[in-house]
């Protein structure tokens, strides 16, 4: 029962492997950099090189598989036609078509469903469209807002007390989940039987609106931290002083997050609840930022 699982030096990939691993399942490391390659060995998985856009290298890798964990690597400043997420998606989908391995678990996204509006989250929807015509049994995974996305927000909020804030208003309670019970989804969906598709959402224990994240900031820093907005007027101009390029497809993202056009589509999936809390990844993030 051997596992390949891609992106696996990233939160998700690593703690899918690492429980694989831990349970006694055998487990091949998709890796693009032969120098990571030591630490997964260590951890007794067996290595295979291969890029996200070649597609022979991936065939090999998810040959005799029982079953593979596939994502497109994040790209947060695209070009405008999403290149590099359509020849990933493509390679990924030739190498499922061609190496036809027991099963396939898919990163997605909450809002992955939608073709159009979506900003960045448009790449996960790329690899869904890619894969959904697979041959063998797919599960197609949305988690929600990731938590640790905060971590951009510890260094604000210890200098100023201030969590500057894109998602509005700032009392709504958005889904939001831990990358690492996200992994925990991806392991145990690779050793469940099933046929044709799936589409399994996730998120964490509650939600969080963005008062709620300044609050249990400044209990984790230990000082008072208040969320405030960035108007979005402002937004294009910053994220290009941040070195973006293309603002666009970020900020077509947040509006969709504001808008609740990115959301879960009930009824039509299978829901998970992780078991996380925002305090233990926030506590996580502030010794990180130390």
């Amino acid at each position: 029962m051997m596992f390949a699982i891609t992106g696996i030096s990233g939160h998700v990939g690593g703690t899918a492997a690492q429980a694989l691993l831990d349970a006694g399942h055998p487990v091949r490391a998709v890796l693009r950099d032969h120098a990571k390659a030591p630490a997964w060995q260590e951890s007794g998985a067996e290595i295979a090189l291969a890029t996200f856009d070649d597609a022979d290298a991936l065939t090999a890798a998810f040959t005799g598989a029982e079953g593979v964990y596939v994502m497109v690597p994040p790209d947060f400043d695209p070009d405008e036609n999403f290149s590099g997420a359509t020849a990933t998606a493509s390679a990924i989908a030739e190498a499922v078509r061609r190496a036809r391995p027991g099963k396939v678990v898919a990163l997605s996204s909450i809002g992955g469903q939608h073709p159009r509006d979506t900003g960045l989250i448009g790449q996960t929807h790329i690899l869904e469209q890619a894969l959904a015509d697979s041959p063998v049994p797919l599960a197609i995974l949305r988690p929600a807002w990731f938590m640790e996305n905060s971590l951009w927000d510890v260094g604000p909020a210890r200098e100023s007390g201030w969590m500057p804030s894109f998602l509005s208003p700032l009392d709504r309670q958005v889904p939001m989940i831990a990358t690492a019970d996200i992994g925990g989804v991806v392991a145990k969906t690779l050793l469940e039987s099933w046929s044709g598709g799936r589409v399994i959402e996730i998120e964490g224990p509650k939600r969080y609106s963005q008062d709620e994240i300044a609050m249990l900031l400044g209990q984790a820093l230990g000082r008072g931290v208040e969320a405030r907005p960035v108007p979005r007027e402002q937004w294009e101009e910053l994220f290009r002083s941040q070195g973006m390029q293309r603002p666009q497809p970020r900020i077509e993202m947040l509006d969709g997050f504001n808008s609740g056009w990115i959301d879960f589509l009930p009824g039509a999936a299978e829901h998970v609840i992780g078991p996380t809390s925002f305090e233990t990844v926030l506590a996580g993030l502030v010794k990180q930022a130390a």
